[in-house]
């Protein structure tokens, strides 16, 4: 992270003297940039056969998106710099107010591109926030996830199956470690087939707690999510209640070792948890809905070799307890994966790893999908 400040003195009279009416024109602006440039090699072997060069699966692992088709090769290699993020913040005190706002883009998910000449991926908004003192607003992750607890991995979200994973428009309050917010009501339903019917008629906005603590040099959080899973479209009238409870840890070891766990349960957190590998609810053909249980985890450990080696070995699960109404259809049920890597940093802002991940999906109706992945990446931050 770079940084630099803008005081008033540098702006120049013309420009004082523009600002002279603003609070803003009394207060230094502190700027910081940030970011990386991450380079990524997979080869990536799919048990029913890879999916096409836009399939999601295809940049980073998503639960539910590795059953392949049987059409094509079951091995394929990707070369991708789609990591790749920038940052931009801006810090001022306003009247002894803090007044912050925060911008970051990468390029994932995009189909824009080719792999045939250019490469070329439009930038995606991951997040943009205005904070006043305790209040945030904007797009940023969801409340109920805590990032920080996140194991180091080479593919993207490292532990898919056994974290909430959600960035999105919300409104925060913040006082110490209890955080309340009013976030995005987006709710997704399974349809008797097993396929994704979303709503576009959601109107209570979710409501998160969560509140974060240390014990000596461990930290944790426990995380609350209380929402209404509304449908009114078509032949369909629904709403369910729905909620969900995480707790994660990251606990110090012994030297610079880490462990690192979540362990969450929902009844109708749908897409919060594991990049909406099921959905909130089920709902029949002419209407009646049940909401969708699930059960999910992780447990990661970081160990340091030495000061510039270390590994990072991650067990990640999802189990759902679908309604019977599902009981042959292709809706996902449980999920697993592990993985392992090895990671080198010559300097503090460059790393070079490898890393072995492994993953098993499951339907409903019993057909599955297995994924063996191994990735090269070479990492510079700014």
């Amino acid at each position: 992270m770079n940084t630099f400040k803008l005081p008033k003195t540098a702006l120049g009279p013309v420009a004082i003297a523009m600002l002279a009416a603003s609070p803003a024109a009394l207060a230094d602006t502190e700027f910081k940039f940030g970011g990386y440039v991450k380079a990524d090699v997979i080869v990536s072997d799919y048990s029913n056969g890879a999916p096409a060069d836009s399939n999601l699966s295809r940049q980073f692992y998503v639960p539910g998106t590795i059953y392949g088709d049987s059409t094509r090769a079951s091995t394929v290699t990707d070369f991708q710099a789609r990591e790749t993020r920038f940052n931009f913040t801006s810090t001022s005190d306003l009247d002894g107010h803090k007044l912050k706002f925060f911008l970051e883009l990468d390029f994932f998910t995009h189909s824009d591109g080719n792999q045939r000449v250019s490469n070329s991926y439009s930038p995606r908004l991951r997040h943009a926030t205005v904070t006043f003192d305790n209040w945030t607003a904007g797009q940023t992750w969801s409340t109920f996830q805590n990032p920080g607890a996140l194991p180091e991995a080479l593919d993207f979200v490292g532990a898919a199956e056994g974290t909430p994973f959600v960035r999105q428009g919300l409104i925060r309050y913040t006082a110490g470690g209890l955080q309340l917010a009013l976030e995005n009501p987006k709710a997704t339903f399974t349809a008797a087939d097993g396929s994704r019917v979303e709503s576009d008629s959601s109107y209570i906005p979710d409501f998160v707690a969560r509140y974060n603590f240390k014990a000596g040099d461990a930290s944790f959080s426990v995380a609350g999510l209380l929402r209404q899973l509304e449908i009114d479209e078509g032949p369909f009238d629904e709403s369910e209640t729905g909620y969900g409870v995480s707790v994660a840890g990251v606990i110090p070891v012994f030297n610079r070792d880490m462990l690192k766990f979540m362990l969450n349960y929902g009844d109708g957190a749908g897409r919060y948890i594991a990049l909406n590998f099921v959905n909130g609810a089920t709902i029949g053909n002419f209407g009646g809905a049940d909401t969708i249980s699930s059960v999910s985890g992780f447990v990661s450990y970081q160990h340091w070799w030495s000061d510039r080696w270390r590994s990072n070995i991650t067990a990640s699960a999802f189990e759902a307890d679908n309604p019977s109404m599902l009981a042959n259809s292709n809706a996902n049920e449980t999920a697993y994966s592990g993985n392992i890597n090895l990671l080198y940093s010559p300097v503090k802002p460059v790393t070079i790893g490898v890393e072995y991940l492994y993953a098993l999906n499951e339907q409903a109706d019993g057909d599955d999908g297995e994924l063996n992945r191994f990735m090269l990446s070479f990492k510079y931050a700014l």
